[in-house]
């Protein structure tokens, strides 16, 4: 039987299980990718689980998160992660970089591999045609020391693409569009595989952007072959040898079907405060902004950069309105500035960032109380952007830079403008010299890791007791994102080496009250959720937090498909309701208690809770058999120390 892409790429790395939807399989990951705001917890954990050295073909560190130095803690991180690269055999790419999605792609990414990271958004590697997904640092630490990745065998959804995309109409408004059509769950436990005649009119750079924002419709991964089009790409970085033709079989089949035509699409935009609240730009257009923002891992192609030049060549900004361009890359900078590009934004008025993440995780560029602001970035939940009650639009970079040009949010068909022309250079220059390459680790000298007074070492957390009682803390809503449980942000973001202070914050953007409430209850409790709980980020900080303050159970409607998996890395039973009107039978405070817990778990799906006034609700579980282990032990670190223990 003729195989899609997504089989061909799984089978190819198949250790264990089958390949049937639903099933749980294990697959050989041959790169991993870390950033600094996750990387610090995985090199933590893989010292905490002792092995000697990495087994990947490929494993990179990056730092592109915590790029603020206000004080000691995000520099103390970095020479930390530098050390932990020497000590372990791990490619170092250093502050102001880039991003490291852009940077990945351009320096390491090989059509046919699989690539496993510490970032949600590493799923933007399939525009190379490899198998690209986020997870929790701890599984990719494991990854790093050569076992195999487990997930849930996924459905593929075929995407069929055609036509051409119109003036004014770009990449970000195709991923725009598939949300609106998939919102920000439709795609759990789903890969989407992009094919047809109209991938021949979308760069390498332009299925970046659409791989990326995959992650928002909550996709394991997003797939597009490896043809011509990555061909050139991959010439135009010096690395023609790496690439390697890969493509659906003709004939292939697809549980589900979609097809995007390119030609009938329109600027589109994401509302308030989510990637899937979609509307077109028209919907919305005419209301006033104070904030334009070009850039980050959703739009850090050349294009995204050089349109915006181009548009407001000869131009001023307004003088209420700002313009924030965050380059993606020490390459894209380069050349930027080499073109004069560069200098026509900031003769326009545009503000210059450093090379990173920046306002996309909290980290700067906050706009002002009650004002929009329209960004290039893949995400808008609520307070993400650093300001409390925030108007974050998710936008093209020509959506963006029109809107900066007019003072409101603006269609870019409707300006008095041709549509700029762009072709991708043949030629960029090589970054590959400025990531430091591994040491040899096989060198008898070794190597201290560096740790300043924040890094501190990973908690001990106990198994899974018989008998689980306690009180509901805190009962949350729909759609409650990894941001809400542990936010960003300035003042947090440095702390992620840190679980005791961390901790502070843990549902801080629900309820204020949680850490209090919690150190003073300081014993088992429980937390409650609605549809589609621990959406967005990878952050396994959004269950160790919560579990270091005594949370050992989540009951939702829903999970996202990385979160639940980190609530089981660190011995959070993720329980659901068998129908969602059993959501209002609880309500916070309320005490529950759970029999025999671990032996109910292994017996069967149904699990019996004990609830006031002397009732009882049954909830599900969807734990595979290793899952269940894995959550008795306590979390995986237990476990693989269990089994290390035992060999």
């Amino acid at each position: 039987m003729a195989k899609n892409l997504t089989q061909q790429l799984i089978e190819q790395h198949l250790l264990d299980g089958k390949m049937t939807h639903g099933e749980a399989i294990h697959l050989k990951i041959d790169q991993t990718l870390c950033q600094d705001a996750t990387g610090t917890m995985v090199m933590l954990e893989f010292e905490a689980l002792g092995f000697p050295n990495v087994k990947t073909e490929l494993s990179a560190q990056y730092v592109d998160h915590n790029l603020i130095q206000a004080d000691f803690k995000n520099a103390d991180d970095h020479l930390f992660l530098r050390s932990a690269s020497r000590k372990w055999g791990i490619w170092f790419s250093r502050p102001g970089n880039g991003i490291s999605h852009a940077v990945h792609m351009a320096c390491f990414g090989i059509p046919g591999k699989t690539l496993l990271g510490s970032d949600s958004h590493t799923c933007a590697g399939g525009a190379m045609g490899m198998l690209a997904m986020g997870a929790g640092g701890l599984q990719v630490a494991l990854a790093m020391a050569g076992l195999p990745f487990s997930l849930v065998m996924p459905e593929v959804v075929g995407v069929e693409v055609t036509g051409k995309l119109p003036p004014w109409v770009s990449a970000k408004d195709v991923i725009l569009e598939m949300l609106r059509r998939y919102d920000v769950k439709g795609g759990v436990n789903k890969v989407f595989e992009y094919y047809g005649p109209g991938l021949d009119n979308l760069t390498a750079m332009d299925r970046h952007v659409i791989a990326n924002m995959g992650q928002e419709m909550g996709a394991t991964a997003s797939v597009f072959p490896a043809d011509d089009i990555l061909r050139a790409f991959l010439k135009q970085q010096g690395r023609e040898d790496d690439f390697v033709e890969m493509q659906a079989e003709e004939g292939a089949d697809y549980d589900h079907r979609e097809t995007m035509d390119l030609s009938k699409l329109e600027p589109m935009i994401a509302c308030p405060s989510s990637p899937g609240n979609v509307v077109t730009v028209r919907e919305v257009a005419g209301k006033p902004i104070y904030q334009s923002y070009i850039g980050s891992s959703a739009n850090p192609g050349l294009r995204d950069f050089v349109i915006p030049a181009k548009m407001v060549a000869g131009k001023s900004i307004p003088e209420e309105i700002s313009l924030d361009i965050n380059p993606s890359s020490r390459q894209l900078l380069e050349e930027i500035s080499r073109t004069g590009d560069l200098n026509t934004l900031l003769q326009a008025g545009a503000r210059l960032h450093q090379t990173g993440c920046n306002g996309c995780i909290g980290m700067g560029q906050a706009p002002a109380s009650g004002r929009i602001s329209l960004r290039t970035v893949p995400r808008n939940f609520p307070g993400r952007s650093g300001t409390k009650e925030d108007q974050v639009y998710l936008c093209s970079p020509e959506t963006a830079t029109a809107s900066a040009l007019t003072g409101k949010i603006t269609d870019p068909r409707d300006m008095d403008m041709d549509y700029p022309d762009y072709s991708e250079p043949e030629k960029l220059n090589d970054m590959r010299p400025l990531i430091l390459a591994p040491e040899d680790t096989s060198n008898e000298i070794p190597v201290e890791l560096e740790k300043g007074p924040n890094i501190q070492p990973l908690p001990d957390f106990d198994p899974l007791p018989e008998v689980l009682s306690g009180p509901i803390l805190l009962k949350a809503g729909d759609n409650v994102s990894t941001d809400e449980i542990l936010p960003a942000g300035t003042d947090i973001l440095p702390l992620r080496s840190n679980i005791p202070a961390i901790s502070h914050y843990t549902f801080s953007r629900i309820d204020e009250t949680f850490y209090e409430r919690a150190k003073k209850h300081n014993a088992d409790c429980f937390v409650i959720g609605g549809d589609n709980y621990g959406q967005g980020s990878s952050r396994e900080h959004a269950a160790i937090s919560p579990r270091y303050l005594g949370v050992r159970a989540v009951i939702a409607v829903s999970m996202a498909r990385i979160h639940r998996r980190n609530l089981i890395n660190f011995g959070i039973v993720p329980l659901l309701f068998k129908k969602p009107a059993d959501l209002a039978r609880l309500n916070q405070d309320d005490m529950l208690e759970l029999h025999d817990l671990p032996k109910q778990l292994q017996n069967g799906r149904e699990v019996e809770v004990q609830i006031p006034g002397g009732k009882t609700l049954t909830v599900t579980h969807n734990m595979s058999e290793e899952e269940v282990a894995t959550v008795i032990a306590g979390g995986l670190i237990n476990e693989v120390r269990n089994e290390k223990g035992n060999e």
